[in-house]
C-alpha cells in the first residue's frame, strides 16, 4: 500500500509499508522466508529482493522521504556508499565520526583507493573549502560521540557546488527529528540497528536517497557483492519502527530532563547535549578512571557499546582504539531509554557520587 505523503511522521511509523486492506489480508507483511522463486517475474533470486525487504523500506522510505535499500548492517550500508568514490576521490569526514565510517576510510586510503579529509564540523568556513575538489562529502550531525551539529543546507549547497555528492548518516536523529533529504542532501545513511529497530535484537543498515539513478546504482551494488538482510532481521526492524515515534519522544524527554540535572553534579567538568535527541556525553572531571569506574557502579544504566534501544546503556568512547584522540579520556557517552526518568536519574547520580574527588 502506497503511503500517503500528506500523513504526519508518527502516523506515517504506524502505517507505511502495510499490505493492501483487501478482506482478510493480514495487517502486517509476512516473513518471506525465500532463497528461490519461480522464474519470469520481478526478484527471480532471493538476493535481489524480497517482499518482507520492500515492506520495510516502503516505510522506511516514506519516513525518510525518498527511496530506501537496506542492508546486512549499518557498515554494509557505509560500504555501499563509499563505493560510489572513484579511485583516488577525495572524501571529507567529520573529525569526530563513527568509528566504524573513519576505519573503512582508513582501510581505503591505506590501499590507495581514495583520500580521506577530516575536518571540525562546526567549522561551516573551513568545511565549505575542503569541499573544493572533493567526490563526497560525509556528515554526521549530531557527530558520535561529541555531538558536534553540522550546518548541513549550507555544506550541502557548497559541495553541489564544486560537484560532490553529499551524505548523512542519520542515526542519532531519526527520520523523526531530522530529514536531510529536505535539506537537497543526496543520500541519507542508518545504523538501522540502533533506533530504528530499536530493540537491540537486530543488526541492518539503510540507504534512503530521491535520486532514481543513484537508487539503481547502489542496488545493482548490493545485488552484486550480496550485503543483504535477513527476512526476519527485516520484519523485525519494521515491527520496532511502528513504535519509533513514541520511543523516540519518551527517549527525548528522558535526556533532557536528565541533561537538566547533570550540569550541577560535581563529578562532571561538561555536559554534552545538541538540544535534541536522546544521546548524552559526559566528560568525568577526574578523567578515565573516574569514566570506568562510572560504567561499572551503576545498576540500571547497561554498560554497553550500542545504542538507540529502549534500554539506557553508557560507555566510555575512549576505550575503543580507533576512537578520536580529540575525545576526552573521561568522556561517557549516554543512551538514555525509556524506562522511569526518576529511576535513571537515581541509579546514575549514585553512580556519579562516587566519582567525585
Amino acid at each position: 500500500m502506497a503511503p500517503d505523503p500528506q500523513l504526519r511522521p508518527g502516523t506515517l511509523a504506524v502505517t507505511a509499508g502495510r499490505p493492501d486492506k483487501t478482506p482478510d489480508a493480514p495487517l502486517n507483511t509476512p516473513i518471506t522466508m525465500a532463497a528461490t522463486y519461480v522464474a519470469g517475474g520481478e526478484v527471480e533470486y532471493g538476493r535481489y529482493g524480497n517482499p518482507t525487504w520492500t515492506a520495510l523500506e516502503d516505510a522506511l522510505g516514506a519516513l525518510e522521504g525518498g527511496r530506501c535499500l537496506t542492508f546486512a548492517s549499518g557498515l554494509a550500508a557505509v560500504a555501499t556508499v563509499l563505493d560510489l568514490v572513484g579511485k583516488e576521490g577525495r572524501v571529507v569526514v567529520p573529525k569526530h565520526a563513527y568509528t566504524g565510517t573513519i576505519m573503512q576510510l582508513a582501510d581505503l586510503e591505506s590501499r590507495g583507493r581514495l583520500t580521506a579529509e577530516m575536518v571540525d564540523i562546526t567549522d561551516t568556513e573551513a568545511v565549505v573549502k575542503a569541499c573544493d575538489g572533493a567526490a563526497l562529502v560525509w556528515l554526521e550531525s549530531p557527530t558520535n560521540p561529541a555531538l558536534e551539529v553540522a550546518d548541513i543546507p549550507t555544506i550541502t549547497a557548497a559541495a553541489h557546488e564544486a560537484g560532490a555528492y553529499v551524505v548523512v548518516d542519520n542515526t542519532f536523529a531519526t527520520p523523526l527529528l531530522q530529514r536531510p533529504l529536505e535539506d537537497d542532501v543526496d543520500l541519507v545513511v542508518h545504523s538501522a540497528t540502533k533506533y530504528l529497530a530499536g530493540h537491540s535484537d537486530v543488526q541492518m543498515g539503510a540507504i534512503v536517497t530521491r535520486d532514481d539513478e543513484l537508487w539503481s546504482v547502489l542496488k545493482g551494488r548490493r545485488d552484486l557483492v550480496g550485503a543483504i538482510p535477513g527476512p526476519f532481521e527485516a520484519w523485525l526492524t519494521l515491527r520496532g519502527l511502528r513504535t519509533l515515534h513514541l520511543r523516540v519522544e519518551r527517549a527525548q524527554a528522558n535526556a533532557q530532563e536528565l541533561v537538566r540535572r547533570l550540569g550541577e553534579h560535581p563529578a562532571l567538568s561538561e555536559v554534552r547535549y545538541p538540544g535534541f535527541g536522546a544521546i548524552i556525553s559526559i566528560v568525568l572531571a577526574q578523567g578515565e578512571m573516574a569514566a570506568d569506574l562510572l560504567s561499572r557502579k551503576t545498576r540500571l544504566w547497561i554498560h554497553a557499546t550500542s545504542l538507540g534501544g529502549v534500554e539506557s546503556s553508557l560507555e566510555r568512547r575512549r576505550r575503543w582504539k580507533a576512537e578520536a584522540a580529540t575525545i576526552p579520556d573521561g568522556l561517557v557517552r549516554l543512551s538514555v531509554g525509556i524506562e522511569d526518568v526518576e529511576d535513571l536519574w537515581e541509579d546514575l547520580r549514585a553512580a556519579l557520587d562516587g566519582c567525585v574527588g
